[in-house]
């Protein structure tokens, strides 16, 4: 008998990194998979589930104008009930550390639905930081029955806060399932990039970064295409105004900044292909740009991916403008650090995490 697995995205992150898990389980015959769309983030959702052919089977089309943290979750809390309640799954699979995943998480507990958790384990230490997603994640582990770890160190995390070993599987990041999909496609960026400059391309979005720490960050990056002739940056903006706003006024009259909106994932894959350089924020850059072998300086004070600094692809150089300014530019200069950097060399899997997953739930399932 086939078994219902309920499959919820919410958030581009999501989608890119669960749609190579969707994509196995509605492939496979022994599964009837089923996706919900909180979105919680809608454009940029719409926009990668459309790049791998994923069309949702129920659309909560829940985000609202300023949202906040309290009433998304609330309003996600509400409407899963129904959801659960009319579909009955055997199994609900989500991926991350967004509201969607919290949310999900605890009501599959509600219902006494088992959870798997893609992409489980990844700790900063410090509840608050990244905000919410630390809590998040955390809260979201205490409800999951299948912890899917991306590494082994993601793994040792879980076990060492006391999780059975028999639920905690290393099953590598499903991204770089979704890379490998998208990158065998050659894509294109679709913006006018000067070919003879070598490209930075950045990225913005975390909260802990809004305010003082985002406008240090806008001052080194424009230190550096200044002290730079030979180099252009791309920054697609992100749509939150507390980035958007800034980032428009720092860069909009600045030569060789190319400021576009959010790119859907095929271009942001071309991007980081012709790239030279990433700094970013984000936490699915450092996993996907090490396999594609561009360095990554993470804009950030800490990360819960420290898999890729220890290989010594990514370097982690805070939000104060001195140090981010100082390690692109050696970056920009030494040959031989940039070397160092650019291994094309990934921690993070062998694009069969999907795979694994799906033999998982077929195992303990059927």
């Amino acid at each position: 008998m086939r078994k219902k697995v309920l499959c919820t995205v919410g958030t581009r992150p999501e989608a890119i990194k669960m749609a190579p898990v969707i994509r196995a389980l509605q492939a496979d015959p022994d599964f009837d998979c089923r996706v919900l769309a909180t979105a919680q983030h809608r454009q940029m959702l719409d926009q990668v589930l459309q790049v791998f052919g994923i069309m949702p089977d129920i659309d909560l089309d829940i985000m609202q104008p300023g949202q906040t943290l309290t009433g998304l979750t609330g309003r996600l809390l509400i409407r899963l009930e129904e959801v659960l309640g009319a579909e009955k799954p055997d199994a609900i699979l989500a991926q991350g550390d967004t509201t969607t995943v919290l949310a999900t998480a605890l009501a599959s507990f509600y219902d006494r639905i088992p959870f798997g958790h893609v992409e489980a384990g990844l700790r900063t230490g410090d509840i608050a930081n990244p905000f919410p997603e630390e809590m998040n994640r955390v809260v979201a582990s205490h409800l999951t029955h299948w912890h899917f770890a991306p590494t082994r160190f993601a793994a040792d995390k879980l076990l060492a806060e006391g999780y059975p070993a028999a639920n905690v599987h290393v099953t590598g990041n499903t991204v770089i399932d979704a890379l490998h999909h998208v990158a065998a496609t050659d894509p294109q960026t679709g913006l006018d990039l000067d070919p003879s400059k070598r490209l930075i391309l950045v990225t913005l979005h975390r909260r802990e970064n809004f305010g003082e720490p985002l406008l240090r960050i806008c001052d080194a990056l424009a230190r550096l295409v200044a002290e730079n002739p030979d180099v252009q940056m791309v920054l697609p903006v992100h749509h939150n105004p507390n980035v958007r706003g800034i980032v428009r006024e720092r860069f909009g009259a600045l030569d060789r900044v190319i400021l576009c909106e959010p790119l859907d994932y095929t271009a942001f894959v071309a991007a980081m292909k012709a790239s030279t350089l990433i700094l970013s924020d984000s936490g699915g850059v450092q996993e996907e740009a090490p396999a594609l072998g561009k360095p990554v300086l993470v804009l950030r004070e800490t990360t819960e991916r420290p898999e890729a600094v220890e290989a010594g692809v990514t370097k982690l150089v805070g939000t104060r403008s001195e140090p981010i300014r100082a390690a692109a530019q050696e970056l920009l200069d030494d040959p031989a650090a940039y070397a160092a950097m650019a291994r094309c060399e990934s921690p993070y899997g062998d694009g069969k995490a999907s795979a694994r997953i799906v033999e998982t739930l077929r195992r303990d399932l059927l």
